[in-house]
C-alpha cells in the first residue's frame, strides 16, 4: 500500500528562532501582464489571534477567494498589517524584481510596529533596518508570510476586479491580469490600456505591430 504524502502547514518555527516582534513580508503580482505588484506585512499578535484561526491561515494559493477573504479580515483584526504597491509605470522603469522589493520595503516602513526581524517569502532581499531571512516557500512555511501572502493576493485581486469593470474585455476578473489565451486574444482585438505593463514581451510587441499599423 502506497502511503499518502505527509500534508504540511505553515507554523511558527522560523519566528520561534527569534524575539518578537517578527513581521513577515509577500508580494503578488511578478508575473500579470497588467496591473500594480503588491506587498504586505503582517506581524501577528500571536497573544491574541485565536488558534481556530492561525489553523486556517496557509499558502494564499492554497485557499479559494471566499476563505482569503475571510481571513484577510480577521488577520487585520488580530496583527499589525501593512499594504504596498507598486505601480505599473513604476514597473516599467525600475524592472519588475526591483518595483517588487520596493513594494516590499514600503510595506514593511508602514508597519506601527516596528520589527526585529523580517521573514521575507523568496530568495530576494528588499532594503530594510532589521534582520532579514529569506525563505523560499515561505508562504508554506511560515504563518507570518502565509498571512502575508494572504492580505497581499486578496487586496491585489480587489484591484483587479475593481479594473475589469471599467475594462471588461480582459478578463482581469477571473485572471486578474495573467497573460491567458483571452486576455492574450483581447490585447490583439482591443488594445493596450494604461494598466498594461509595456516591457512585458506580449505588451511590447503589441505596441510595435499598432504603431506599424498606425504609421
Amino acid at each position: 500500500m502506497t502511503s499518502q504524502p505527509r500534508v504540511t502547514r505553515p507554523d511558527f518555527s522560523f519566528e520561534d528562532q527569534y524575539q518578537d516582534p517578527v513581521c513577515g513580508i509577500d508580494e503578488v503580482g511578478r508575473g500579470p501582464l497588467a496591473g500594480p505588484v503588491v506587498a504586505a506585512a503582517v506581524v501577528i499578535r500571536r497573544d491574541k489571534m485565536p488558534r481556530a484561526i492561525l489553523e486556517q491561515i496557509n499558502d494564499s494559493k492554497q485557499l479559494t477567494s471566499k476563505k482569503r477573504e475571510y481571513l484577510f479580515k480577521k488577520i487585520y483584526e488580530f496583527s499589525d498589517v501593512s499594504l504596498s504597491e507598486c505601480s505599473v509605470g513604476e514597473i516599467d522603469t525600475i524592472n519588475i524584481l526591483q518595483a517588487s522589493l520596493l513594494a516590499m520595503a514600503k510595506a514593511f516602513e508602514g508597519l506601527k510596529i516596528r520589527p526585529a526581524v523580517a521573514l521575507i517569502d523568496g530568495n530576494q532581499r528588499p532594503k530594510l533596518s532589521c534582520t532579514m531571512q529569506t525563505i523560499i516557500q515561505g508562504d508554506s512555511k511560515s504563518l507570518s508570510i502565509a498571512a502575508a501572502s494572504i492580505v497581499a493576493k486578496h487586496y491585489r485581486d480587489r484591484l483587479m476586479i475593481d479594473m475589469a469593470n471599467e475594462f471588461p474585455h480582459y478578463g482581469w476578473n477571473t485572471n486578474v491580469g495573467y497573460g491567458t489565451p483571452h486576455h492574450l486574444k483581447a490585447i490583439e482585438i482591443h488594445g493596450v490600456t494604461v494598466h498594461h505593463r509595456r516591457t512585458f514581451s506580449p505588451i511590447s510587441k503589441q505596441l510595435v505591430k499598432e504603431s506599424s499599423t498606425n504609421n
